[in-house]
């Protein structure tokens, strides 16, 4: 238990850090180094997974790599001026992730078979009625509804879960119940609010980094964004790969940026991000060891 609260401790540290200057760290990341740092000054370095870890180092640079060329691939055919060409390329892309990525849940199969329909439907709409360049303004921004929905679900499936995972696992430990299969109802509905309060509340700060401090998100790209980080988060979560929400969605954000023109991206807000992903393990890591020695030789907890 002290182990746990230890890592958490950190992680809120870095976490609200990170924050306070508008940095999107990742969640998922802090909690990997705050544990670490716990059990290792708890038992020494054989208490870890280094192989885990080392998976995870690797996914900091994969993650947001692959959601920059996902994202540029979407900008550029979503950019083609011809619908059926568009059509074409949509269908292949999403029947393949349909067919050939092995899900876990049915429901991400459909969502993701449901949004390549909604996107082709309202290209279709638009492409009948003639596109002006209000109208096809108006379908993005409408289109983002749906792409940020999709995209929240790949968020909660993959951060609600490691928050859930360790209430159960603190559970256990504290002999409320013996395996994970008997988590109480109150555990996921409890993480999935706690994420959407704290980002009503307080993701203000994130938010404007993300939209405007990267490069100006307009709505095409705001869509072309989401849709590239769903479908990372969809195959990584069904791969299971350790793959950063955060990092993949800044990465898609840089990849539509890019599609404009490379001076499109302020690289030297990129590189204080890239900074910050690289500092968030041993960083929170350190944090967790310096709290647990506290509570452990000092508190006597």
């Amino acid at each position: 238990m002290i182990i746990i609260l230890s890592g958490l401790i950190a992680a809120i540290f870095w976490n609200l850090l990170t924050w306070w200057y508008g940095l999107p760290s990742s969640s998922s990341h802090t909690l990997i180094g705050g544990f670490a740092g716990a059990a290792i000054a708890s038992a020494g370095f054989g208490s870890i997974d280094t192989a885990m870890i080392m998976k995870t180092v690797i996914f900091i640079v994969l993650a947001p790599l692959i959601g920059m060329i996902i994202s540029i691939f979407i900008t550029l055919v979503t950019v083609q001026r011809s619908f059926w060409l568009k059509a074409a390329i949509i269908t292949a892309v999403v029947g393949c992730c349909v067919a050939f990525i092995p899900f876990k849940k049915e429901f991400e199969r459909w969502a993701l078979l449901s949004l390549g329909v909604i996107f082709i439907a309202s290209y279709f709409y638009n492409y009948t009625r003639g596109e002006t360049a209000y109208r096809t303004s108006n379908m993005y921004k409408k289109l983002q509804l749906v792409s940020s929905a999709v995209f929240s679900i790949g968020h909660g499936g993959a951060d609600a879960q490691k928050v859930m995972g360790i209430i159960t696992v603190a559970l256990i430990a504290g002999g409320q119940i013996e395996t994970f299969s008997q988590m109480p109802d109150w555990v996921p509905l409890a993480c999935y609010a706690a994420i959407g309060i704290g980002t009503m509340s307080g993701g203000w700060k994130i938010v404007k980094t993300m939209g405007t401090k990267i490069t100006k998100v307009t709505p095409l790209e705001g869509v072309c964004a989401e849709t590239a980080g769903a479908i990372t988060l969809f195959t990584a979560a069904n791969l299971g790969a350790p793959v950063s929400t955060t990092h993949t969605i800044t990465g898609a954000i840089i990849g539509v940026g890019a599609t404009k023109r490379l001076s499109a991206v302020r690289w030297g807000v990129t590189v204080n991000l890239i900074w910050a992903w690289v500092l968030t393990i041993p960083v929170s890591g350190g944090l967790a060891a310096l709290v647990y020695l506290l509570m452990h030789n000092v508190l006597k907890f």
